[in-house]
């Protein structure tokens, strides 16, 4: 399966999650907002939230400092 990861292609396995997804890319436990196809996926709903082929997903890591 693939989709689109923050404006590039990024290849999956089939019956992936949202929090699948995060895992593999080592934001687990970190600050992160997701975006699924325009829509906001609240943390509560990652592991609930099925990706599909073509779905355009933004990662957004909140960095911080002063």
């Amino acid at each position: 399966m693939n989709i689109t990861l923050n404006g590039k292609p990024h290849a999956l396995d089939q019956d992936s999650s949202v929090a699948d997804l995060v895992r593999s890319l080592g934001y687990e436990g970190k600050r992160i907002a997701v975006e699924r196809n325009g829509d906001i996926v609240p943390k509560s709903r990652h592991a609930h939230t099925s990706l599909a082929n073509d779905d355009v997903v933004e990662i957004v890591v909140a960095v911080g400092g002063g």
